[in-house]
Formats: structure tokens, sequence, C-alpha cells
């Protein structure tokens, strides 16, 4: 294991490394925000029929991020573990992604359903897994020190919000330009599918790999499967920052599809769901230029506690007003709550890493974020899922001018009262996370290993 230097890492190379999650967001932001719209409304696909799809593919997903977090693990190249990966695949995702979009218009609706469930797990379930865990992985590889984790965590967060604010902003636009029709998506995400490989290429070139297992001579070994996960099971806090991730998911598929439904029902006006979501995507990334000095002080623990509370705050304003102002300053505190927990639960996991390496004399960044992936996509499933029993259940009727009191509850259930609970829930599993207090003598003892 390398020792941990006092220099911290070029802003250049935090740069990079937030390009990676800026490329993996182009397709993500994609999946989550237009790929059904394109389905039905384009390609003519049943939207039913896609559900059940995408439901399904999310178990080979889960699958995939386990397998693939097993391989980086073993991977050993002039580049390292990681950016290998990055650079054998960005090629392939952005080829991937418009695949996606181009649902052949003249086949069968059998025919397109095939097409749909390859590509949409190719991309899902293979691609985008074979370069995100790798990425994922790459913070814990980089750097050992907790405050550089952070702010490689806030870069991370920057430019995936700025992919996302970008494929939000323009393909529709370039949709429209392009022709408005099924063939338009597949231009649009070749010009996307540039701009990803451009932003991996950064990242893969930009970045570097320094940290090594606390053996002799940093010298790295093949972790038999079975031990591998042996280790995580005995990584406590891994345990307790997976869990945490799948309910930090769970709210956000909760309200993020909830949103429509609160301004329509609740608010009374739907065309607030796009102030609001920008009032929230400013102020997350106002904040994150502030919210590393807070790390520092405070501890990564200790902030997104304070994200956790701030988004409390946030919601359960939202659930007892309807005056736009104080919805917007509302929205504003919830932006600086992302930012609060943004910048601090991935670099949390890079920390268990290090946890894991003391505790069992294995070190698996790779098996350790893919594990945690798993658990984030289970969770968004999940959240998903519960947001359409909820909304069915209360009796919401998307035809109706007025809907009932049950299915505004619902909404108001769906959109906060849950995630409340959810953040409450996340403070009190946060009591027993005290690596921010340990790390600096568990990389002391670490390092102690190496040079014996």
């Amino acid at each position: 294991m390398e020792q941990m230097k006092k220099k911290g890492l070029s802003v250049l190379e935090r740069f990079s490394y937030g390009c990676g999650d800026g490329g993996c967001n182009i397709i993500y932001t994609a999946m989550t925000g237009f790929l059904l719209l394109y389905y039905t409304d384009y390609a003519g696909v049943n939207a039913g029929a896609v559900g059940i799809i995408m439901l399904i593919s999310r178990v080979f997903d889960g699958i995939s991020d386990l397998i693939m977090g097993t391989i980086v693990d073993r991977t050993h190249s002039r580049f390292g573990k990681a950016r290998p990966w990055i650079l054998r695949m960005c090629v392939p995702f952005a080829l991937a992604g418009v695949l996606l979009f181009s649902v052949p218009a003249g086949w069968t609706q059998n025919a397109k359903l095939v097409y749909v469930f390859i590509t949409y797990n190719l991309v899902s379930t293979v691609i985008y897994t074979a370069i995100n865990v790798p990425y994922s992985a790459l913070n814990a590889l980089m750097t050992q020190d907790p405050y550089e984790r952070s702010v490689l965590s806030v870069f991370r967060n920057l430019l995936a919000t700025a992919g996302s604010l970008f494929i939000n902003t323009f393909t529709l636009k370039l949709v429209e330009f392009f022709g408005d029709n099924a063939a338009a998506w597949s231009k649009t995400f070749g010009v996307f599918g540039l701009v990803a490989v451009v932003l991996f290429l950064i990242n893969f070139i930009g970045c570097k790999e320094r940290v090594k297992p606390a053996g002799k001579d940093g010298e790295e070994k093949d972790i038999p499967v079975k031990e591998a996960f042996q280790s995580l099971i005995k990584n406590k806090y891994w345990i307790i920052v997976t869990i945490m991730l799948a309910l930090i998911f769970v709210a956000m598929a909760l309200y993020g599809g909830a949103t429509v439904y609160f301004a329509k029902t609740v608010l009374n006006d739907r065309n607030l769901v796009t102030p609001i979501g920008n009032a929230v995507y400013v102020a997350q990334i106002v904040t994150m230029f502030l919210v590393a000095f807070f790390v520092k002080k405070m501890g990564k623990r200790n902030v997104l506690i304070a994200g956790c509370v701030l988004n409390i705050i946030g919601f359960g304003v939202m659930l007892v007003t309807a005056n736009y102002v104080v919805i917007m300053a509302a929205s504003i505190l919830r932006g600086v709550a992302s930012a609060c927990m943004g910048a601090t639960m991935w670099a949390m996991v890079s920390d268990t890493i290090d946890y894991g390496e003391w505790k069992t004399g294995n070190r698996t960044e790779g098996l350790v974020n893919s594990a945690c992936s798993f658990g984030y996509k289970i969770g968004n499933g999940l959240g998903s899922a519960i947001l359409g029993w909820i909304i069915t259940l209360g009796g919401y009727v998307d035809a109706a001018d007025v809907q009932s009191a049950g299915a505004v509850f619902s909404v108001k259930m769906a959109f906060a009262i849950i995630p409340i609970i959810i953040y409450a829930v996340i403070i009190i599993l946060l009591q027993w996370y005290k690596l921010d207090k340990e790390f600096d003598g568990i990389i002391a003892d670490l390092k102690k290993r190496a040079e014996a």
C-alpha cells in the first residue's frame, strides 16, 4: 500500500475523475428520463410489456454487478485494475446507446419486444455495468486520503449533475432538429455517444491508480470468490453503507417519480415540475463548491446526516404549503441536502474498502463497489415499484380533473412522507458508523503491515 501523500490530487485529476460519471450519466439519464417515451411514442412498443422487461432486467443487472466486481479485482494490467475497463468499454458504451434508441420501426410488436429485451440488457446488464463498476472502484484506487476521496466525490457529483442537465436540456431539441421521428433518436444518441467517449477518455488519461494492497511490495493476489464474499460480510461498515445507499435510492425513486404527480395534484400546477427540479439542481451544483470544507471540518458521516436533516425539513415544508416562494425555498434546501449526501456517500464506500482490508486482510475494490451498486439498484427498482403501488392503491386517476382525498394523500405519501421516514431511519443507522474517527488509525496500521 502506497504511503499517503500530504499533497492533494490536482484539480485536473479531480476533474478527469468527475468526467467518468458525466459520461455514465449520458446513458443513465436517458434511460430513466426518455427511454419509455421513445419506446411508446416513437417505436410503438407496449408500455406494460416494457415495464416487465425492465423489472426482469433488474435481476440480471444485479448479478452482473457482482460478476464485474470480481473481474475488476482480478484485473492486472499496466493501466491498473479499473482504468483498462474504462478504455475498453467507452466505444461499446457509445454504440450500445445508439442501439438502445434504434428499434426497427417495421418489425412486428413481438419482434420489437425481443429487440428491446436484448438491447436493454446489453446496455444495462452488460456494457453499463462493465464501465460503471470499474469507475466506481477508481475512487479507492486513486487515493487513501479521506478528504481527497470526498473532493473526488464532489467532482463526481458535479459532472454527473452536469451530464444530467446536458441530457435533459438537449435531448428533445436534438430529436426535433433531426426530424422528430424514430430515426432522429438514433442520430441524437450518436452525437451523445461521441460526447461520452470523449469524457471517458479524459477520465482514463487524466487519472492514476496509486493504491496497492498492504502486502509485500504491494503484491496483488487473486482472492478466491468465496473468501472475498466472506470478507464482505465481515465488513460491518460496508453493510451499513450498502443499506444506507439502498434506502437513499428508494427515496430518490419515490420523490423523483412522484414530483409530477405532486405538482399536478397537490400544488395544482403541473408546470411547477421544471422550476422545482431546476431549483434543486442549481442549489446542488452551487453547494458542491462549498461542501468539501464542511466535510473536512465535520467528517463525511456528519455531513451526510446534515443532508438527511435538511431533506426532512425541505420535504416537510412542501407538505404544508402551496406558496410558490416557499416551495422554491424548500427545493433549494433539498438541493443543498443532495449536495451534502452526494459528496459523501460514494467516498464512504471507498473508506469501507480500507476497513475491510484492515479487518480481513483482503482488499476487494471491485466487489465492494459492485455489491453496493447491487444494493442501490435494488433500492431504485423497489422505490419505483412502491410508487406505482401507492398511487394505484390511493385511487389516482390520470384523466380526472379533481383527484380524491385518498389519491392526493397517496401522492404526498410517495413524494414526501415515506422519504422523510427513510431519512430519519438513515440518521439512526449512521449512529453505528464510526469509521471517520477510526480511519487514520486504520491507514497507519495498514502502512505498518506494508513496511513489515
